[in-house]
């Protein structure tokens, strides 16, 4: 007869290890549910042998700009999938008929258009790094699996088999006194191990579950800002057709002051000499120059009383709109200026440019098709190809400060024009447009430089971006 201390082990470990197996069963079938969800990514290769304790972890930083990339193509991809519906054309149609047709009125609606595509465009990056950050968490738990499947077979097979068996009939005998007290030692020792093996595997199934399905509602709220971007991409290009029959420029002179301006890019040796020609050579642009000109000067005239008036007339919000010089003295916008896409900083002033000298301006990496924004009030003295720089748009920016934008593929702008900030320049294209200043840069995506100039020198830029992205950067607003 079993004593009363082998009948309390053997009741003990019996209780013990049917919870432990009962718990196990559940842990177990959720593994057989993932790798019939994940079969390549989570079931591993039996045959395979375990990674060597030795191996190099890999570069965490290069992980997740691998994820990135697989991202972005998986978001691609996406985007091409999504149309908007014939009813939602019509819509932003409508829209656009029922809009006043006056120049200020358009030239508005472009403005709040860019900034809402740019806030969009935005949200896309924002979950663009998300859905990265989750896949390489996820790609992490199913490494550190792979890593432990050999003790992990060994603790599901020992438990396994205690659930399909009831542990009383397999693992001890009542009716042998000295077996159960044997059977209690070594369950003892070994239901320890076990227990914390199956609580480490059931932690890292719970955390693989909530990285799955915090992705999921990633990408299903990106679905819709991909459609919503879409759709202002759409009224963008209405507004922007809208404007265009606005422009009061006769298309034959448009064409030959383009032609012009062609030609006088091909002579130019610098920046400085070019705007140089484009000043003195383009009547469109020689006659916004001396007007614009003339404007910074009676601002100079003014009382402290009448400067102060303006100001406070531009702070509000309400800045003239037919007006063809900068609301704002560009050195006081420090601090207040909006990056003109959404994108990632490459490269500072002063970095290395690959050339063994250093950048003169910055580099932001975007995705394809971002709109471009003016940064600021400013005449458009040059749009159009020039040397190494690709297409490129030259702003006057007043006070002796020109901002040049290069890198984008389709430009909107037309030298001559003053712009506002926030206003539409150009679109990027779908990767990135070789010329000198995107060199040595280890990206496919679009890049675009921004080079501040006063008086004609090369100057850091940083101090007149918004210390963060605010929505709230443009000089007009």
């Amino acid at each position: 007869m079993p004593t009363p201390a082998s009948k309390r082990s053997y009741l003990i470990l019996s209780v013990a290890v049917a919870g432990l197996a009962a718990s196990v069963i559940g842990v177990s079938g959720r593994v057989s549910a993932l790798a019939q969800e994940q079969p390549g990514a989570s079931q591993p290769n039996p045959q395979a042998t375990d990674a060597p304790a030795a191996a190099v972890a890999p570069d965490p930083a290069v992980e997740l700009e691998k994820k990135r990339d697989q991202t972005r193509t998986e978001l691609d991809a996406l985007s091409k999938t999504i149309n908007l519906s014939s009813s939602k054309v019509a819509e932003l149609q409508k829209s656009i008929e029922d809009l006043d047709k006056s120049t200020s009125s358009v030239r508005q609606a472009l403005i709040d258009s860019a900034a809402r595509r740019k806030s969009l465009e935005k949200k896309i990056l924002e979950s663009e790094k998300k859905l990265a950050d989750l896949g390489v968490k996820e790609d992490v738990v199913r490494q550190s699996l792979r890593e432990r499947r050999g003790v992990l077979a060994e603790v599901l097979a020992a438990l396994q088999r205690m659930g399909r068996n009831p542990p009383p009939a397999l693992l001890v005998t009542p009716d042998d006194a000295l077996a159960s007290v044997r059977s209690a030692i070594l369950l003892g020792a070994v239901v320890p191990g076990i227990r914390k093996e199956t609580d480490k595997l059931a932690a890292d199934l719970g955390n693989l579950a909530s990285l799955q399905a915090a992705s999921a509602a990633e990408k299903a709220g990106l679905t819709t800002t991909i459609a919503n971007s879409l759709e202002e991409e759409r009224r963008m290009d209405l507004l922007l057709a809208e404007n265009e029959k606005l422009s009061q420029s006769n298309t034959a002179e448009l064409n030959a002051e383009r032609q012009r301006a062609e030609e006088l890019a091909g002579k130019a040796t610098s920046l400085e000499s070019l705007v140089a020609s484009m000043e003195s050579e383009i009547s469109s642009v020689r006659e916004a120059t001396a007007a614009a000109r003339q404007a910074e000067e009676n601002r100079r005239l003014l009382t402290d009383e009448q400067r102060a008036q303006a100001k406070a007339l531009a702070d509000s919000g309400v800045p003239d709109k037919n007006r063809i010089a900068p609301a704002y003295p560009f050195g006081e916008l420090k601090a207040k200026l909006e990056l003109p896409v959404a994108g990632d900083m490459l490269r500072q002033f002063g970095d290395a440019d690959g050339t063994g000298h250093e950048a003169m301006g910055i580099t932001l990496a975007t995705n394809p098709g971002t709109v471009v924004t003016a940064p600021a009030d400013g005449l458009i003295v040059y749009a159009g190809a020039f040397r190494s720089y690709g297409q490129m748009i030259i702003l006057d920016a007043g006070d002796g400060y020109h901002l040049v934008l290069s890198g984008m593929e389709t430009m909107n702008a037309r030298q001559g024009k003053f712009v506002f900030a926030g206003e539409p320049l150009a679109v990027m294209g779908a990767k990135r447009v070789a010329s000198a200043t995107a060199l040595a840069l280890e990206t496919n995506r679009p890049t675009l430089y921004i080079e501040f100039r006063k008086d004609g020198k090369p100057v850091d830029s940083r101090p007149w971006w918004t210390a963060r992205d605010t929505g709230k950067a443009r000089n007009d607003s």
